[in-house]
C-alpha cells in the first residue's frame, strides 16, 4: 500500500537519522510551528471571542444530545480547543463539542443509570482519545479514504434528522416516550395535549430569532441572542414551571481541576462505544480538514490531527467534559471571524476559561427550549439536499449504501449504525473493485502503433492474444477476471490432440504489486483449461518481488504450469519474449495472421 504523504520533512532524510535526531527534529519542528507571529496574534485574539461565545450554547446544546449535564459540553469547549489547537497540522480547524459525537456518546450511555452517567461519560471521552492517539501511532490514518462519502452523507444525514426529532419534546415542552428520537417524535405528535403553551413560544421565539439573524451581521452572535432574549422574557413575566438548564444538573462555579472519575462507572460496553465515538470523530475531523487547507499552502497530515482530537479528548475528559472532534461549524466560525492560526482556537479556549469563570452561574438560568431551538436550527442547517441528490442519481449501489445508513442511524443506537455504514462502505469497494475491471487486447496496427481492441469471446486454434487489464485484481476484482478471460472455442477444443495448435495467452501485469493467492488460483485454473486443448498461459511484466514471495510463500504451486516473465526495465520486453516463445508453440501460421509484433512498445 502506498504509504501516506508526510507534510513534515524529507523522508529520506528522516530514514538516515536515528530516533532520537528525528524526534528532536520533529520537536522543533513543532515548537517552530506553534511560535505566533506577530502580525496574526491580534486578529486570532479577536477570532477567537465569537467562537467562545458561540461554544456556550453549542456545548450546552451537545450536553443535552449526549444525555449530561451542560457543565461536561462547556467545559469540553474550553480543553478541546487548547490542548487541539497546540497539536493539529490543520491550524484553522477547532476541536471542540460535534453533535454527531454527541449522540454517539448518548447512544453509548444510553442504559447507564443517571447516578454513574457523568463518571462513565467521562471515561468513554477519555478512552475515546486513547483510542484515536493509538490510531495515529499505528498508521491509520490512511484508511480514512476508504469510508465512502455516500456512507458518510448518510449517516451525518441521520444524525442531523434525529437532531432534529430528538428536541421536539424539549422545544414543545411535552413528554416523549419511546428508545430512538423517530419514537420520541410520534410520541409528541400524536399526544398534542400534552404540549405546553409557555415552552413552546419561548423555543418558536428562539427559533425565529435564529433563522431571522442568520443572514445579518449579527449571525456570529444568534446563538447568544436566541438563548437570551426568550429566557430575559420567561423571567420578566414570572413563569415559574418552565424547565430551565440548571434542572438537569446545577453547574459548578469556577475552572475545574484535573481528575479521573469513579471507577465505579467503568464498564466494558463503554470500550466499544469509544471505538465507534472515535471513528466518528476521526472521519468527520479528516472531512473538515479537508475543508479547511493551510493559508499557506501546507499539506496537513491526518496522522497528526487524528492525535489531536485524541489530545483533545484527553484534556476534556480529565478536566471534566465530553467527547470532542473536528467541528465544522466552529471551523467554519472561525475563519469567518478573521483567524490566521492556530492561535485562533487557543485563545476561544481561553476565552471560554473567562466566560466561566465570570458567567456560570448565569448559564444555569437558560430556559432548556431555547437550546432545543439551537439544535433543531443546527440539524436543519446541515442536511444538504443538493449531495443528497446528487449522490441519489450517480448510481444504484451509492444510493442504496446512502440510505442503508441513513436508515441505520434513524433505527439503531450510533454504534451499531457506524458498523452498518463501515460495512456497507467495504461492500461498495469490493462491488467497485467487481466491477471496474475491463480487458483489452493489445495489437500492433499497420503503422506499427499499438492500438487496444476488443477481446475476442473466444479462443480459436493458433491463436496469440495479449491481454492488458485495467482494474484492481484483487478479492473481487480477481473473480470478475474469471468471468471474462475468453475460453477455447469449439472448434479449438476439437483441434485439441492433433498438434501443438492450441491458443496461447499472454496476460500482460506490470506495474501490479500486489497479486494474492486468490488471483494465483484462477489463473492456475486458467492455465490448466488452455492446456486441455494443447495452450499455454503467460504472465509478462511481473515484478520481481511478486515472484521472490510467491516463492517464499510456497504459492507459486498454484500457478501449475504457468509460465512467468519478469518485468525488466525495458517496457514491453518481457511481453515481447513471451510474444516471440508464443509463436514457436504452434505448428503452423494460419493465412492473414496479423500478430507481427503484437506488444512492440
Amino acid at each position: 500500500m502506498t504509504a501516506e504523504p508526510d507534510p513534515d520533512g524529507d523522508a529520506l532524510a528522516r530514514i538516515s537519522r536515528g530516533p532520537a535526531e528525528r524526534s528532536r527534529a520533529l520537536m522543533a519542528r513543532w515548537v517552530g510551528d506553534l511560535k505566533p507571529e506577530r502580525g496574526q496574534l491580534r486578529s486570532d485574539l479577536v477570532a477567537g471571542l465569537p467562537g467562545a461565545i458561540s461554544s456556550v450554547p453549542d456545548g450546552m446544546a451537545s450536553s443535552v444530545l449526549a444525555g449530561v449535564g451542560p457543565a461536561h459540553g462547556l467545559y469540553a469547549s474550553f480543553a478541546g480547543p487548547i490542548a487541539g489547537g497546540l497539536s493539529s497540522s490543520t491550524r484553522l480547524m477547532v476541536i471542540t463539542t460535534t453533535s454527531a459525537a454527541a449522540l454517539a456518546a448518548g447512544s453509548t450511555l444510553a442504559d447507564v443509570p443517571a447516578a454513574d452517567r457523568s463518571d462513565a461519560m467521562l471515561w468513554l471521552t477519555l478512552m475515546a482519545g486513547g483510542l484515536m492517539v493509538l490510531a495515529a501511532v499505528a498508521g491509520l490514518a490512511r484508511y480514512i479514504r476508504f469510508v465512502s462519502y455516500s456512507v458518510m452523507l448518510g449517516f451525518l444525514t441521520g444524525v442531523a434528522v434525529n437532531m432534529v426529532l430528538g428536541q421536539l419534546s424539549d422545544l414543545l415542552g411535552a413528554e416523549n416516550d419511546g428508545g430512538v428520537a423517530v419514537q420520541k417524535a410520534w410520541y409528541v405528535v400524536t399526544h398534542p395535549s400534552g404540549i405546553d403553551p409557555v415552552t413552546t413560544a419561548a423555543g418558536l421565539s428562539a427559533l425565529a430569532v435564529l433563522v431571522v439573524l442568520a443572514r445579518t451581521r449579527l449571525a456570529v452572535f444568534s446563538s447568544l441572542v436566541a438563548l437570551l432574549v426568550p429566557t430575559v422574557v420567561v423571567w420578566l413575566a414570572g413563569v415559574d414551571d418552565v424547565t430551565l438548564v440548571k434542572d438537569n444538573g446545577e453547574l459548578p462555579h469556577g475552572i475545574p481541576l484535573p481528575g479521573v472519575p469513579s471507577f465505579d462507572a467503568f464498564s466494558l460496553d463503554l470500550v466499544v462505544g469509544a471505538l465507534a465515538v472515535a471513528a466518528i470523530v476521526l472521519v468527520q475531523g479528516a472531512g473538515v480538514a479537508e475543508a479547511m487547507p493551510n493559508s499557506d499552502g501546507s499539506r496537513s497530515s491526518t496522522r497528526r490531527d487524528f492525535t489531536a482530537q485524541g489530545l483533545g479528548n484527553l484534556a476534556s475528559g480529565l478536566f471534566g467534559g465530553q467527547v470532542v472532534g473536528g467541528s465544522v461549524g466552529q471551523s467554519a466560525l472561525n475563519v469567518t471571524a478573521g483567524a490566521r492560526s492556530r492561535w485562533a482556537a487557543i485563545f476561544s479556549g481561553i476565552w471560554m476559561l473567562a466566560i466561566l469563570l465570570a458567567f456560570s452561574g448565569l448559564v444555569g438560568e437558560v430556559v432548556m427550549a431555547t437550546l432545543a431551538a439551537v439544535l433543531v436550527y443546527a440539524g436543519w442547517g446541515t442536511i444538504r439536499p443538493r449531495e443528497i441528490w446528487a449522490v441519489a442519481r450517480a448510481g444504484a449501489i451509492p444510493a442504496i449504501a446512502m440510505t442503508g445508513t441513513f436508515l441505520a442511524v434513524l433505527v439503531l443506537p450510533v454504534a451499531e449504525a457506524v458498523g452498518v455504514g463501515v460495512v456497507a462502505s467495504l461492500v461498495m469497494q469490493l462491488n467497485q473493485e467487481s466491477l471496474d475491471i475491463r480487458l483489452v487486447r493489445l495489437r500492433v496496427d499497420s503503422e506499427g502503433r499499438l492500438v487496444e481492441q476488443p477481446l475476442p469471446e473466444e479462443l480459436g486454434p493458433f491463436d496469440v492474444v495479449v491481454i492488458d487489464v485495467y482494474g484492481s485484481l484483487f478479492f473481487a476484482g480477481t473473480r470478475t477476471l474469471q468471468r471474462r478471460l475468453p475460453p477455447p472455442s469449439a472448434t479449438t477444443r476439437a483441434a485439441a490432440g492433433t498438434g501443438r495448435s492450441g491458443p496461447v495467452v499472454v496476460l500482460r501485469l506490470r506495474g501490479r504489486t500486489t497479486l494474492g493467492a486468490t488471483f494465483l488460483k484462477v489463473v492456475g485454473d486458467y492455465a490448466h483449461q488452455l492446456a486441455a486443448v494443447g495452450g499455454e498461459l503467460y504472465l509478462s511484466g511481473v515484478d520481481h518481488r511478486l515472484v521472490r514471495r510467491w516463492d517464499d510463500d510456497g504459492l507459486s504451486a498454484s500457478l501449475g504450469n504457468v509460465r512467468v516473465f519478469e518485468a525488466t526495465p525495458v517496457v514491453g520486453e518481457s511481453t515481447r519474449i513471451a510474444v516471440e516463445l508464443g509463436r514457436t508453440h504452434r505448428v503452423s501460421v494460419r493465412d492473414g495472421d496479423d500478430l507481427d509484433d503484437p506488444d512492440a512498445q
